[in-house]
């Protein structure tokens, strides 16, 4: 796929970077050439991906709350009931 005469890279390979960039929840930087848009490629094809990217959580919530549902939350989010009091005043309920 890559090549190093410095053809512009094709619609088809920005298309894919696209595709791949949101997949991952990555971003990358325009290709100029076709051989820079197919290390691109190759590099967002080499990260795994891991869970909800950023945009998909915001519609997973979206889709919970219309159920009625407690929206998703990260592994590290207080919960409401580890915390009392509001601003500098709050505190760990437990310690």
């Amino acid at each position: 796929m890559a090549n190093s005469n410095g053809l512009p890279a094709t619609p088809r390979q920005l298309n894919y970077l696209k595709a791949l960039a949101k997949r991952t929840g990555q971003t990358f930087t325009w290709p100029k050439t076709s051989s820079a848009a197919s290390r691109e490629i190759a590099r967002l094809k080499a990260i795994k991906q891991s869970g909800f990217t950023f945009a998909e959580l915001q519609s997973e919530n979206e889709a919970r709350e219309l159920h009625g549902d407690p929206p998703l939350a990260y592994g590290t989010a207080i919960r409401d009931d580890e915390i009392s009091g509001y601003g500098s005043t709050a505190t760990w309920n437990r310690r």
